[in-house]
C-alpha cells in the first residue's frame, strides 16, 4: 500500500471535527512529500533540528506541529513558523514561548501537556499542578501564547480500560479548565490525544486531535 492509500484509509475512520497530525519524525522529506501530495497538510515533529531541515525542503503551506518535549533553548528556532506546540509542560517553557513569540511579533498556540499515564517517564503537568498553574494566573501576562487546549499520552499498555480511564481524565480536566478559565475563549477547544494504537479509544473519549505516523508511513 502507498502513503496515499494509508491516509485515505485512516481518514475514513475519523469522525468529522477530528484533526489528523501526521507524525513525520524520523521519516525523510521525500516521504513526507508523498503525504502532502495526498492532501495532508499538518505534520508533527519532535526534534527541532530535524523539523527545521525538513521545513526547508517542503512546501510553505504545511502546518508544523511540535509534539515532543521542547527544550527552552530551542524555542527561538521554531518560534517564527510553528503552528501549534502540543507540549507546554511547565511555566518556564510557557514564558520562553511568550518571549520568543513576542520577538517574532506572533501569537503561538499551545496545548498544556497533562501527565495522565502511569509511566513517570512521560512529561506533563500532573492534573493538580495544572490547576494550580492556571489558578495563579501568571499565564495571563503572556499575550503571545494562546492556550488552545490540552494534550495527553496514555499508558503504554494492552489494558483498554486503563487507557480509556486516562483519556476520560484528560477530557474531564479539559471541561473543568474550559469552564473555570476559558468559558468565552473559542481558541481553547483542542484535546490532543490518541496515537497509532489507541486513537480510536481517544476519539470515543473526546479527542479532537490525533497524532499518528505508523498508520501513514508504516513502521520505521
Amino acid at each position: 500500500m502507498t502513503v496515499r492509500s494509508h491516509i485515505d484509509a485512516l481518514r475514513k475512520t475519523l469522525p468529522p471535527g477530528v484533526t489528523l497530525v501526521a507524525v513525520s519524525k524520523f521519516h525523510p522529506a521525500e516521504t513526507v512529500r508523498q503525504a502532502y501530495d495526498a492532501g495532508q497538510r499538518i505534520f508533527g515533529e519532535s526534534r527541532v533540528q530535524e523539523l527545521i531541515a525538513k521545513k526547508d525542503l517542503l512546501p510553505d503551506d504545511i502546518e508544523w506541529h511540535f509534539i515532543g518535549r521542547l527544550q527552552r533553548n530551542k524555542v527561538r528556532q521554531i518560534a517564527p513558523f510553528i503552528s501549534l506546540i502540543h507540549s507546554i509542560d511547565s511555566e518556564q517553557l510557557l514564558l520562553e514561548i511568550e518571549k520568543q513569540a513576542a520577538a517574532c511579533n506572533r501569537t503561538i498556540p499551545g496545548l498544556l501537556q497533562i501527565h495522565i499515564a502511569r509511566e513517570k517517564s512521560k512529561a506533563g503537568f500532573p492534573p493538580d499542578a495544572c490547576r494550580r498553574f492556571l489558578a495563579e494566573g501568571k499565564w495571563k501576562a503572556s499575550p503571545h501564547v494562546q492556550i488552545a487546549g490540552v494534550m495527553g499520552m496514555a499508558t503504554l499498555t494492552d489494558d483498554e480500560n486503563r487507557i480509556r480511564q486516562e483519556f476520560r481524565l484528560l477530557k474531564s480536566l479539559f471541561d473543568e479548565l474550559k469552564t473555570a478559565y476559558f468559558p468565552n475563549d473559542p481558541a481553547f477547544r483542542e484535546i490532543s490525544a490518541g496515537m497509532t494504537d489507541d486513537y480510536r479509544i481517544a476519539i470515543q473519549e473526546g479527542s479532537s486531535v490525533i497524532r499518528t505516523g505508523t498508520l501513514i508511513f508504516g513502521e520505521r
